[in-house]
């Protein structure tokens, strides 16, 4: 997700039950769901049961119920990169990594744009080289199963 996808989250549209949320205030101007499995479900859960009332914020920040804004996540960042060593990293390029994994665990194009939230298969064209090896995975059981062998 896009960092203000994440820092606009409210908690009406978690569903802890089925491990989503929707997202309304995206880039394109769709709303999207998302899946949330494993550990970030889990911290969705823990976060659920300390959260703040007087907003519906799931990432509020300290004055949110009076200004409806989330919390601002540039000093942590900052703050968090900088004690990791880390140069010439923004936030964004989490996308770039996430994108990369699926796609060198087997995700297809239009899978990795689904996740992401691409309107066009064009913007995810640029991880097809680290897919690669899954296609000719998937040419080489096509094969198998008309050809044998």
């Amino acid at each position: 997700m896009r960092k203000s996808e994440i820092l606009h989250i409210k908690w009406p549209d978690v569903d802890l039950e089925k491990g989503t949320l929707i997202l309304y205030k995206t880039k394109n101007n769709e709303i999207r769901r998302v899946a949330l499995r494993g550990l970030a479900l889990e911290l969705f859960r823990q976060h659920g049961k300390v959260r703040r009332l007087d907003t519906d914020f799931v990432f509020p920040s300290e004055i949110s119920s009076k200004t409806g804004e989330p919390f601002d996540s540039t000093k942590a960042w900052e703050d968090a990169r900088r004690r990791a060593k880390i140069e010439d990293f923004v936030f964004h390029d989490l996308r770039h990594s996430c994108a990369s994994y699926l796609a060198m665990g087997g995700a297809s194009l239009l899978e990795i744009a689904e996740v992401l939230g691409h309107k066009t298969l064009e913007m995810v064209k640029r991880y097809s080289h680290l897919a690669e090896s899954h296609t000719a995975g998937v040419v080489e059981k096509m094969n198998q199963r008309i050809f044998g062998g």
